[in-house]
This record gives C-alpha cells, sequence and structure tokens, in this order.
C-alpha cells in the first residue's frame, strides 16, 4: 500500500508541479520505524526545483519477498540527496522502482530464467506476429508473380523477410535428443516383443551376372529356341550351324554337331526329361535325336516341309512346331513316329511346351494365338481342335511357361507391339491378369523356389525382370545385355537363370539362391531320427 501510496504521490507531482506533501505517519509505521532501524526512505521537497530524492533499502525487499508484506519494511525518512549522480531525479526514481535491474537481486527474475515452453514476450514483434496471422488465406490462390510482389512489398514495410520470421519466440532452444543405445525412448520402440511378426526382409539378388560366356555367330532371330539346360546339368548351345554342349559342374565345352553347308542352321534344341538324350530342330526341316554321353546321332526324323523352331518333350512323345504352323507328335519308340497332327496355327509356331503333368500343350504362333491342347489330340485324329484358344495378344507370342505348383496356370508374353504377360487358368479357358512390361518379351521361366518368375525382354529395355506372383510387383531388374534377350533357361537346381542375348553373349544369374535361414526338413533328419528310435525302443 504505501509503494502504491507513493507512486500515486509521484505522479499527482509531476502533473501538477507541485511538491509532495506528507501527513503524520500511521501507528503501525511509527512501530516499524522503531524495529528496523536499518530500513531507510527519504523524501526531501523543495520548492525552488521540485526535487524528489527516495533511498531504498536493497535488505527490505530481500527478507519481504511477499507482495503483502513489502510495506512493513519500507521506512519513511528524510536523507540528503546523492550529488555523484549526473541524472534526473526522476530517471534516478525509475531505476530504483524498476525490478528487474541486476542489482536489485543476485538470483534470476522468472522471466529472466524461463522455460523452451512458454514464449517469450520480450522477443517477440507483435505487429509482425498480428500481421501473419490475420493475412489468413490471401496467398493461397496468387500467381507466382504476385506472391513474389507481396513477398517484396512485404520486405521493404517490415524491413525483413516475413518467411523466415516466427510469430512465437521462445528464450531457450530444445536440448539435442540422445543418440544411439543412449536414448531410452529409442531403445524402447525400436525392440519388439514378437520377433515372428516382425516382416521379412527382402532377399538380396546379385545384380551383376555371375559369369559371362562368348556365344560367337548366335541367330538373332525372335522365333527360334536356341538353348536348353538338360537335368544333367549340361547347358546345350546352339551358334548359327554349330551345337556345343557345357557341362556348368566341370566347366568342359565339347562341340558335339557342326553343319556341313554354311547355309543350314539350327534352329531349336530340346532335352529329354532325364538329360540324355537331345533333339536338334534343322533348319531342312528334319529333327535329329543325339545320345550326348556316347556323342552319338541316334536318329533323323523326317516329317516337316520347313524349318522346325519349337520342340517339346512328353515322356517318350517329342512335339514339334513348324514354320507352316503345323504341329507334330514323334514317339521315339516307334519307325513310324509321326503319330499325330495339330493344326490351327496359321504362322510359324515360335513357342511350344508341355505341362509338367503332362495333361496339355501349349502353342504360341506368329499368328498372335495361344492354344492349349489335350494330351490325345491329334493321335488318330485328322481334324482335332484345341481346347482352348486366346487371342488377346496383338503380337507373336513365344515366351511360354507353366506354372510348378499350379499345373493348370499358363503364363504367356507377347512381341513388341504387345509387351504383355498374360495368366490363364486352363482348366476353365479363363483370363486370370495381364501385365506391361514395357518392353517386349521373349522368355519366361517360373521359380521352383520362390513364388515369383523371371522374364526376358529386347527392344526396348533388354532387361530380364523378377516378379512377384501372384501380385506381379518387380522384386528386380537385371541389367546387362546390350541387345534383346533371345532365350533363357533354369538350372536343374532352379538356382540359376542363363540367358542367350543377341549381343553374342551368354550371362549366367544367380537369382534364386536359396535361403540359408531357411530351415528344411530332409531324408538326413528323419533317418537320423529312426536311427535314435531303434536305440532307444527295445
Amino acid at each position: 500500500m504505501a509503494q502504491f501510496k507513493l507512486e500515486n504521490e509521484l505522479s499527482n507531482a509531476l502533473s501538477h508541479n507541485a511538491p509532495l506533501r506528507q501527513g503524520p505517519a500511521p501507528r503501525w509505521q511509527k512501530k516499524t520505524l522503531q524495529d528496523t532501524s536499518s530500513v531507510d526512505m527519504s523524501f526531501n521537497t523543495s520548492s525552488n526545483n521540485s526535487t524528489l530524492n527516495i533511498s531504498l533499502n536493497r535488505s527490505a525487499f530481500k527478507a519481504n519477498p511477499s507482495p503483502g508484506r513489502n510495506v512493513s519494511s519500507l521506512g519513511v525518512g528524510n536523507a540528503k540527496t546523492s550529488t555523484k549522480s549526473s541524472k534526473s531525479p526522476i530517471d534516478e526514481l525509475t531505476r530504483r522502482l524498476t525490478p528487474g535491474r541486476k542489482s536489485d537481486r543476485k538470483s534470476p527474475l522468472p522471466e529472466q530464467m524461463g522455460d523452451r515452453f512458454i514464449p517469450n514476450r520480450s522477443a517477440m514483434q507483435f505487429d509482425l506476429a498480428h500481421y501473419m496471422v490475420t493475412k489468413g488465406s490471401e496467398d493461397e490462390n496468387l500467381s507466382p508473380n504476385s506472391s513474389h510482389y507481396r513477398k517484396t512489398m512485404s520486405e521493404n514495410l517490415l524491413g525483413e523477410d516475413i518467411s523466415n520470421c516466427r510469430i512465437l519466440a521462445y528464450q531457450n532452444k530444445a536440448p539435442q535428443a540422445p543418440t544411439g543405445h543412449a536414448n531410452a525412448l529409442k531403445i524402447l520402440y525400436s525392440s519388439t516383443k514378437n520377433p515372428g511378426s516382425t516382416k521379412k526382409a527382402t532377399r538380396h539378388i546379385p545384380q551383376n551376372p555371375d559369369r559371362i560366356l562368348d556365344a560367337p555367330e548366335i541367330l538373332d532371330d525372335y522365333y527360334l529356341n536356341l538353348i536348353d539346360w538338360s537335368s544333367a546339368n549340361v547347358l546345350a548351345v546352339a551358334l548359327h550351324g554349330s551345337l556345343y554342349l557345357w557341362n556348368a559342374s566341370s566347366g568342359e565345352i565339347n562341340q558335339l554337331l557342326d553343319m556341313p553347308e554354311h547355309e543350314e542352321y539350327i534352329s531349336s534344341v530340346s532335352w529329354l526329361n532325364e538329360g540324355n538324350v537331345l533333339a536338334v530342330g534343322i533348319s531342312t526341316s528334319e529333327i535329329q535325336l543325339w545320345d550326348v554321353s556316347a556323342e552319338k546321332r541316334i536318329r533323323t526324323m523326317k516329317s516337316h516341309t520347313t524349318r522346325v523352331p519349337s520342340l517339346s518333350w512328353n515322356s517318350y512323345i517329342l512335339s514339334s512346331g513348324s514354320r507352316t504352323g503345323v504341329i507334330h507328335h514323334h514317339d521315339v519308340r516307334v519307325s513310324e513316329h509321326h503319330v499325330g497332327t495339330l493344326i490351327n496355327h496359321t504362322q510359324e509356331i515360335c513357342g511350344l511346351k508341355w505341362s509338367l503333368d503332362g495333361r496339355y500343350l501349349a502353342s504360341g504362333g506368329n499368328d498372335n494365338l495361344v492354344n492349349i491342347w489335350s494330351a490325345d489330340a491329334g493321335v488318330g485324329q485328322t481334324d482335332a481342335q484345341p481346347l482352348h484358344t486366346f487371342n488377346e495378344h496383338q503380337a507373336a507370342v513365344k515366351a511360354l511357361a507353366w506354372c510348378p505348383w499350379q499345373p493348370n496356370i499358363l503364363a504367356s508374353g507377347g512381341g513388341t507391339a504387345d509387351r504383355h504377360i498374360r495368366f490363364w487358368n486352363c482348366n476353365l479357358g479363363t483370363s486370370l491378369n495381364s501385365i506391361d512390361a514395357k518392353s517386349q518379351v521373349c522368355a519366361i521361366l517360373w521359380s521352383k523356389e520362390y513364388k515369383e518368375l523371371i522374364s526376358g525382354h529386347g527392344f526396348a529395355n533388354n532387361e530380364l525382370i523378377i516378379w512377384k506372383y501372384p501380385s506381379m510387383a518387380k522384386v528386380a531388374e537385371l541389367i546387362g545385355h546390350k541387345s534383346r534377350i533371345l532365350n533363357l533357361a533354369m538350372s536343374p537346381d532352379g538356382k540359376t537363370v542363363v540367358s542367350a542375348g543377341a549381343d553374342e553373349t551368354l550371362r549366367l544369374w544367380n537369382c534364386f539362391a536359396s535361403d540359408p535361414k531357411k530351415k528344411k526338413s530332409g531324408p538326413t533328419s528323419s533317418s537320423n531320427k529312426s536311427e535314435m528310435m531303434k536305440f532307444t525302443i527295445r
């Protein structure tokens, strides 16, 4: 109360230019003057210069921090005015009554200490903050020129770039979060109670081939099938008129066949399932059978009138497709080998594949058709018709592959004008799915280890793509060939894929390697268990 009274008298004195008048001190204040001799506050008034001098004892504020008890430590008396100070009495009074000066307190005030969650009012620009808050959504629909003009005007008017200004200002910055395992929250949220629920990371697929083999004079012909990998781990490669065998286990290379005339060339190769007999289609329309172990030609079969670009085995039945669009069945056990004929295509048959269970034969031709034939079609018949005919492709269909875990699912790929990979249910004769591969599809293979398939492409990307089935999401893209990929073949263990390119190279990709962490129960474990049972049970 005494402080408020003092400030009222000061304001009256300044407004009326009159000296302060002081009445008799109250009884409670007289008692305080007697008990507190160290507290001294004096007013000296003069009618000549109207000077006011006030002296405050700092110990009085420290002894009575409570606002309600400050008046008990104040004393009013006479004191001499200090002549050393050059400041006016009003400036001196203002300086002494300011609670934020450093000489009044040894410990920092709450507003000086600050809190990083409470804005610092003294550091904020209220005019700028008001402008930034009230401008609203005026700038949302402005053109770039108008926005630049508004920004320039704000810089000129306010003297700074308002885009970098903040409405709220804080005294202290937020502390830096601890890094590494020193952060307890990082350990808490990065750990999991159920490791089995964590999504498995994508497997590693090498982006470079394991090996590159030269394939000089390989024919750049989209319709031919020039490589095949046997169950005995031997790769057959046709290079124009020569046939070479590459043993993947030992690395040995042998030449099995060399055509006498340069005009003749090999148009297709296909291994028997057992891997000891190789069928070779020739441009002269004949088919040769070779015993690879003895390096001897077994027999020559003639039934077509043009080249044979596709071959496929179903046990002892060899099916061959010709340039005229006719398919022949050959029983290699008898002398009269030609036992069936299938006629439905009108142009060259560049894709031919028996299903794994031997129930269906799929044929793709340059007439953009995919035909599905039954196993007994054409045998003893002259007008056999396909079970299903798919005409959705817009280009030649060379790439054909049967799903290993769903024998009735067929994948087919179209040429440059189509570029689609399509899936068919051959039991129902319906289309399941299709995906635009963005490039000419030359070959397709299903993986034996994963629910995936790989496709080889020509124009315009010349790459291999691994797809996740059935989502058809891209798993990996393998790039290396300089020209289109002509054919694909898979190793007997299902881990390696070889691609034959028009750039006269063979590239081996280890893209389906087995997962070492995957547990497999083989015959060894079961035999060990049986042996343990023999010793434990008597």
